[in-house]
């Protein structure tokens, strides 16, 4: 067996793996390790010559259909591994990049099987952290490793496919967790303002409503040069607005905010919560874009109001698996607990609007 955090730093260092997928088709289509090739356990021993030569892990839902492959790819002369926990390890398997804008650093930690994205903002002796993930414990090895004090929490709006961490990373440090009261959650230590200023080491992020997606939806800006987007506005494409089911609604909010995002210079850089599949980042990369590269590479975003509200109320995918128990989870009281929280985030993240052809 490979645990996961084995199997993220043969990847991060450039290790070749063949990564061999021995679930269904549909499943793999659904979700999958990029760069994995799939060949269902049924189908293993009649094309074993499928299989490139190099490193082969295995992998299936939780380990044990890949087990059952391993040995017969023995039996057949081949030396394969089997990840532990298969995709359920996949969800939390977790990288780092990092940027400088003059004396600010970002952390940018990247949940790669989810396409999840949380930050760590830092100047001086303290950060503000975004859109944190219930593993906290690697974001505050994150803050002390730079000597920074989480001195505020925040999320960019209530998520839908997977757990914050957002309330816990604050008890845990002391810091204030800010949030929209237009997302109505409960365990705030206190509230964002529209234009507000959050100051750090410094430095400040300035609060930015930008509803759509969710109402409470909020960018955060770092001195105009770098905008936190959260699920607004993505590489891809932009946050879907039918996951409260007021599609159309929401879809005239969503437009108003992205033209006022739009508004920033070309070279502004965008740092979503999110990235999907197709974006294939090598490890160590920051996953980003610019406002210039956005507004070449997203022909919604030269839409018309009207062609805007049409596309995005109707051009949403299916819906991430377990969103409503996991936007509960995420406006409750009461906190989470991981236990609750790992079945539930298994799957892919689902959050854009698919893009126009």
């Amino acid at each position: 067996m490979v645990e996961i955090a084995e199997f993220v730093a043969k990847m991060t260092h450039g290790n070749p793996l063949v990564i061999l997928d021995v679930r269904e088709p549909e499943e793999f289509v659904d979700w999958s390790i990029p760069g994995a090739i799939n060949i269902p356990l049924a189908d293993v021993t009649s094309r074993v010559g499928e299989i490139p030569e190099g490193e082969l892990v295995v992998v299936c839902a939780r380990g044990a259909r890949a087990t059952q492959a391993a040995g017969i790819l023995r039996d057949l002369g081949l030396d394969p591994d089997v990840l532990d926990q298969g995709m359920a390890a996949w969800a939390r398997a977790f990288s780092t990049a990092t940027q400088s804008f003059g004396s600010v650093k970002v952390i940018q930690l990247q949940r790669r099987g989810k396409g999840c994205l949380a930050y760590l903002v830092g100047s001086g002796d303290e950060c503000v952290v975004i859109d944190p993930p219930l593993d906290v414990e690697r974001i505050m090895e994150l803050a002390e490793g730079q000597g920074w004090r989480v001195g505020t929490v925040v999320d960019t709006h209530v998520h839908a496919d997977h757990v914050s961490g957002a309330s816990l990373l604050a008890n845990l440090t002391g810091a204030d967790y800010l949030v929209n009261d237009a997302d109505d959650v409960g365990r705030g230590t206190g509230s964002l303002c529209d234009s507000q200023e959050i100051g750090f080491g410094g430095s400040k992020l300035r609060v930015m409503f930008t509803p759509g997606h969710t109402r409470g939806s909020t960018t955060f800006v770092l001195d105009d040069h770098a905008l936190f987007t959260g699920d607004v506005l993505m590489i891809e494409s932009v946050g879907r607005p039918d996951l409260a089911d007021k599609a159309e609604e929401f879809a005239h909010q969503l437009y108003a905010s992205l033209q006022a995002l739009m508004q920033f210079d070309d070279e502004a850089v965008v740092f979503p919560a999110h990235y999907g599949p197709r974006l294939l980042v090598p490890f160590g990369e920051m996953i980003k874009t610019t406002i210039g590269t956005l507004r070449t590479n997203q022909p919604a975003l030269a839409f018309g109001e009207d062609e805007f509200v049409a596309w995005a109320s109707a051009a949403a995918t299916n819906r991430p698996p377990s969103y409503q128990q996991i936007v509960a989870l995420n406006m409750a009281i009461e906190e989470p607990s991981p236990e609750a929280a790992s079945d539930l985030e298994i799957g892919p993240n689902r959050c854009a609007v698919s893009a126009p052809n």
